[in-house]
């Protein structure tokens, strides 16, 4: 595997923040690719794997593309389903990196081990080229480290943890070292931290170029503008003063019912229910949009 070292992130594209048509994401991402990026980032949570549907048909060689997703697959049974919706809905033969979406600990992994074991088996058969976890928690990192198979260890870290769960931003990085030590691919997300670091965006980037066992690092982008500042901040190493400009946060619809399943998805403890209504603490939310899943009838969006 030999990705570009900028992985653009396409949750920002999907129905669960900008609601982007595929054909126009796709677009974006073909902009991107010729930009040299060759590294995107998806998940089933998404629901966005029409646009690479799309990007093949825009002439972008399959072969030439990194694709990872993730996904909460359980049991032999959730694991090919979830595999089988991302081949048949992506219109590919293989998925490059498959992780296992939202690990906290060992205690996680063994719940999810029988996934595990089939994922392994469709890497035997070449169906799914790498298989790894996304995590915000220190102990999930620490977690792949105890199974050779876990081969791509996906966590958050930025300069100020912002997001990581259990620990700072130092507990983070030496957790990732030693998983780098046993050969891990480390795939870092929230460099940014959901947005709240975009006014120290230098500061941000240079932090996370600074460590040079980060092999990949994951930015939303959802501009041309915004895909040419991380290319020549991220890939050429030409930081910027500061960032593109973007004004971006929770938005919860007046008529929230106040259920909770928003607050209770919440790993970032951002969500709570104040006189029968779901508000946000922005101090504390990274844009992770989990709560949007979470909420049935669509009261909350990431605008």
């Amino acid at each position: 595997m030999n990705p570009s070292r900028l992985c653009m992130g396409t949750l920002t594209l999907s129905p669960l923040q900008k609601n982007v048509p595929a054909e126009k994401a796709a677009q974006l991402m073909a902009y991107a690719f010729a930009s040299g990026i060759t590294f995107f980032d998806t998940a089933e949570l998404y629901s966005n794997y029409s646009f690479f549907k799309e990007l093949w048909k825009l002439g972008v060689p399959r072969g030439d593309v990194t694709v990872s997703t993730k996904c909460y697959a359980y049991s032999r049974e959730t694991a090919h389903r979830s595999l089988e919706k991302a081949l048949k809905e992506m219109n590919t033969d293989y998925i490059d990196v498959f992780l296992l979406h939202e690990q906290e600990s060992i205690h996680t992994l063994r719940g999810h081990a029988e996934a595990i074991d089939t994922f392994w088996e469709y890497k035997e058969q070449c169906v799914i080229g790498s298989l790894g976890i996304s995590t915000h928690y220190v102990a999930g990192v620490r977690a792949a480290c105890t199974d050779e198979r876990l081969q791509v260890i996906h966590p958050i870290i930025n300069v100020d943890g912002i997001g990581i769960v259990d620990g700072s931003a130092e507990e983070m990085v030496q957790a990732m070292q030693e998983a780098k030590e046993l050969g891990k691919f480390i795939f870092a997300m929230k460099a940014l931290g959901g947005g709240h670091l975009l006014k120290r965006y230098r500061e941000a980037l240079a932090f996370i170029l600074g460590l040079s066992f980060v092999d990949a690092i994951a930015v939303g982008m959802a501009t041309e503008e915004e895909i040419d500042a991380n290319v020549h901040a991220i890939m050429e190493e030409r930081l910027p003063p500061h960032a593109v400009e973007k004004d971006r946060g929770i938005f919860i619809e007046p008529y929230c019912i106040g259920c909770g399943a928003c607050v209770a998805r919440c790993q970032q403890k951002a969500l709570s229910i104040k006189d029968g209504k779901a508000v946000v603490d922005s101090s504390r939310c990274v844009l992770c949009s989990y709560c949007v899943s979470a909420c049935k009838d669509f009261y909350i969006k990431v605008l």
